[in-house]
């Protein structure tokens, strides 16, 4: 988990136990000695809230540590937990303030003693807890922080119940009595408002429900990387401060392995970017997209049946299609083994493209991964090079260089550079190039494989 968020968090409810015993222990001393309900009542109301920033303190401690074998999601929910517990407290608060203020309303209790100093204790009371209410609700959005928001909600209730305490004692000092009782009447209910706001957030994490607007920005980042056809499914749940996400992504089934695999590390960065602390499971799903070439659905369903294939050749002949392929097989394997393999693969191109396709297969020897070889004589190599320029000589390929030969327990293994005009299309090189190649082979029968690299001439 993050631990800068830990470390604030933890930082902030410290500070916030010290403000609250402070104000508490002043306003329930000053409350006591002049006799008001409603400053006494505020005292408790602050009472609670050292209770719950404490509980606070104590849980932001263990809610960041990381995941582990019983905890898959981490232990972010212990905070909605303990909000749930402060909730509580809360209500059990407001609904003794009530009653005691129905007691005093209907038993006509002298008003209490009117002087400065409830009000100077109220009026910096209200200054420290708008002051940490701004500080815990900035805290707690950045961290997204359930039991630091629930903290920052008691010192807002705070600040209002003081407010009303301030105008019940006033009311009193002008001669209404019942002024106290309905001041504090107004405290409970602001308390019971509050903790009603915090509780739906709270019961709605522990249900969880999706984050407002968390599965649109999710899915808007997901959508945007590169590679991604759609998103079948997008599940979000909040555990403290991480967003969990679970996505069924569409890629092409034309891509490898690792390009698949490069486009869930941006599809992460992404929605880290987008969400914050966020924690994506990733499933890829191949499809097929509407402009894919005949070619390469052919190229998936060899590498779907595990064949090495080159070569795939396709003509549409006027409605019938033919597939010309060339595949590679141990060269150890026995003919009628080798010709099960290519029937099957000419079976599956069959019932992907119709029975009317005509599929010819060309079985050849796969190559070594890693052939055995060493550099030819020096000799060896001057003889061949000298052969590939005379074969060269009157054609458009010309300037044979960087010629090397190797010898493999395979045959002769050729590799040569050479140069043509820039001009020329591709077409026109491979033939000129490959006419090079078929002559050096047929004055070397020993060699095995030529392979050539063209280029234009200022390369």
């Amino acid at each position: 988990m993050n631990h800068p968020d830990h470390s604030v968090k933890s930082r902030v409810a410290a500070i916030s136990i010290f403000a609250s015993a402070g104000m508490a222990a002043a306003k329930f001393v000053v409350g006591i000695a002049i006799g008001s309900l409603a400053l006494v009542s505020e005292a408790l109301h602050s009472s609670v809230d050292v209770v719950a920033t404490i509980i606070t303190w104590l849980v932001v401690r263990v809610s960041d540590r990381p995941a582990d074998k019983e905890h898959h999601y981490g232990h972010g929910k212990l905070e909605s937990v303990s909000a749930l517990g402060v909730i509580a407290l809360l209500y059990v608060l407001a609904g003794g303030i009530l009653v005691e203020s129905y007691s005093r309303l209907r038993e006509g209790v002298p008003p209490p003693t009117i002087s400065a100093i409830p009000f100077i204790v109220l009026l910096v009371d209200i200054a420290v807890n708008f002051w940490r209410a701004r500080a815990l609700h900035r805290t707690a959005r950045d961290t997204k922080s359930q039991a630091l928001a629930a903290d920052a909600l008691h010192f807002a209730s705070d600040v209002l119940g003081s407010v009303a305490v301030i105008i019940g004692l006033a009311l009193s000092g002008l001669g209404y009595a019942w002024g106290d009782a309905a001041a504090a009447v107004a405290v409970a209910v602001m308390i019971a408002l509050l903790g009603l706001r915090l509780a739906r957030s709270t019961v709605e994490t522990l249900l969880d429900r999706a984050p407002e607007g968390a599965s649109e920005k999710a899915a808007a980042a997901i959508g945007a990387v590169a590679g991604v056809v759609d998103i079948e499914r997008l599940r979000v749940r909040m555990v403290g401060s991480t967003h969990f996400i679970d996505a069924i992504v569409q890629v092409p089934r034309t891509y490898p392995i690792d390009r698949i695999d490069e486009i869930k590390r941006k599809a992460q960065d992404a929605v880290s970017r987008a969400l914050g602390d966020a924690d994506l499971t990733f499933t890829a799903v191949p499809v097929a997209r509407n402009n894919e070439s005949v070619r390469e659905r052919i190229m998936v369903i060899a590498r779907n049946s595990g064949l090495a294939v080159h070569h795939v050749t396709v003509h549409d002949l006027g409605g019938k299609l033919t597939v010309s392929i060339d595949l590679e097989v141990d060269g150890e394997m026995a003919l009628t083994a080798a010709h099960d393999i290519a029937h099957e693969l000419e079976r599956n191109i069959r019932e992907e493209f119709g029975e009317d396709v005509e599929v010819d297969t060309h079985i050849e020897p796969l190559e070594p991964e890693l052939p055995l070889g060493a550099d030819a004589a020096p000799e060896r190599v001057k003889a061949i090079k000298a052969a590939l320029s005379r074969f060269a000589a009157d054609g458009a390929i010309h300037d044979i260089h960087s010629v090397r030969v190797r010898n493999t327990d395979a045959g002769e293994i050729v590799n040569f550079h050479c140069r043509a005009a820039p001009s020329m299309s591709v077409i026109k090189v491979h033939e000129g190039v490959d006419e090079i190649e078929r002559a050096l082979r047929r004055a070397f029968p020993t060699v095995k494989r030529v392979i050539s690299h063209a280029e234009p001439p200022d390369a």
